[in-house]
């Protein structure tokens, strides 16, 4: 551990850095990795892979999103935003591609393939698109003459129709309630969240009659009878297997006919091996990242910083809950990965962007480091 003395860029990140949130996330990777050597071996088995075809892959994904979440976590609010204008724009022209030359699965084209593996571009925009979105918002709040409200509402659109069209709904819908949360926080008049909120279901409407993949989800929720309902079935039923206590490491059934147990089920099979309270205690330590990143934003004085960290945990947190939603059937299926524990090389990568986006900037900083030197209040090289 570093003296509070020393003047390192290491000493300096690690007495300002929240290392309750750090060590927080830091256990959520751990525990990432053996929920997945649980509930991956059989879908590899069922692939003729190797039995640790997918612990090893997450294994090494986890070196880059490690090493990406504490580089990240070292940057100034100013590098941040900048970082994340980069990502975005690379992130949106990935996910243009994906119309063009992407892969089809299940009728959506949402993964590139590359020499060695595949991405998935629309992971990577979450974390930006909040950075960006609470940087327009901060700065219509703080400058007449940006436009920030009307950059913000832009930033939407240019988003949500590309994702829609690959169609990614359930992308979408993250990406807009977040969206919405960050107007509601910056101090718009509730008369555009009201007239978000109509937008949104007049939006889901729509898909719900042009999309049929979308309606057969919302009709087998709403109606079991009307469809498949296979997966979401036996995700129940691992609940009442498991019990409190669980059957035991390795002893589950389930996961044998769970196509998806190792990504969007990966909490069922956690039940059924490991209880209920271990599922109780996984759901705690996800409380505890949303409740301590709102209280870090809470406590922010600098608007984007403010704006920034409550947006990401925001992202974060409803992830989470509509993945463990899916899971007990409280929501219809989404295809939503529980942040740091579903298998997944873009998700876990992307997820570690934006925690170290979100450890940035509620590192604990003198008002005047936040943009990096002390410079006029209202010059414009104080916005760069």
């Amino acid at each position: 551990m570093p003296s509070r003395l020393e003047r390192s860029p290491f000493a300096q990140w690690w007495w300002t850095v929240d290392r309750f949130l750090l060590f927080s996330l830091l256990v959520l990777m751990v525990l990432g990795i053996v929920l997945c050597m649980a509930g991956s071996p059989p879908v590899a088995e069922r692939l003729g892979l190797p039995t640790f075809h997918f612990v090893s892959n997450q294994v090494k994904y986890m070196v880059p999103a490690l090493a990406v979440m504490f580089g990240i976590s070292m940057m100034s609010p100013r590098h941040v935003r900048r970082t994340a204008l980069i990502i975005y724009v690379i992130a949106m022209a990935l996910v243009v591609c994906t119309l063009l030359f992407g892969v089809e699965v299940k009728g959506a084209k949402r993964w590139i393939n590359f020499p060695g593996g595949a991405i998935q571009p629309s992971e990577f925009v979450k974390p930006a698109f909040v950075v960006l979105a609470a940087w327009a918002f901060s700065e219509g709040g703080r400058r007449k003459d940006v436009p920030g409200t009307v950059v913000g509402f832009m930033l939407l659109a240019c988003t949500i129709v590309p994702l829609v069209l690959q169609p990614d709904i359930g992308q979408t819908m993250l990406i807009t309630l977040v969206w919405c949360g960050l107007v509601f926080l910056s101090g718009l008049h509730l008369f555009w969240v009201a007239g978000l909120g109509g937008v949104s279901m007049f939006g889901l409407f729509i898909a719900y009659h042009v999309l049929p993949h979308v309606a057969a989800r919302i009709n087998r929720f709403l109606d079991p009878a009307s469809g498949d309902t296979f997966q979401v079935d036996n995700a129940i039923d691992s609940f009442v297997q498991g019990g409190w206590l669980g059957k035991g490491p390795g002893e589950g059934t389930v996961k044998r006919i769970l196509p998806d147990s190792h990504t969007d089920f990966i909490f069922a099979v956690t039940a059924e091996e490991f209880g209920i309270l271990v599922c109780i205690g996984l759901l705690t330590i996800f409380a505890m990242v949303v409740l301590r990143g709102l209280v870090l934003s809470r406590r922010n004085e600098e608007p984007f910083c403010r704006l920034a960290a409550a947006g990401l945990v925001m992202l974060f947190g409803l992830q989470s809950v509509i993945n463990m939603a899916v899971n007990v059937h409280l929501m219809p299926a989404k295809g939503m990965t529980l942040p740091f524990i579903s298998y997944g090389g873009s998700s876990l990568i992307s997820l570690a962007l934006a925690m170290g986006f979100l450890l940035a900037v509620t590192r604990r900083r003198p008002r005047a480091e936040i943009y990096d030197r002390i410079v006029p209040e209202h010059t414009e090289e104080a916005y760069a």
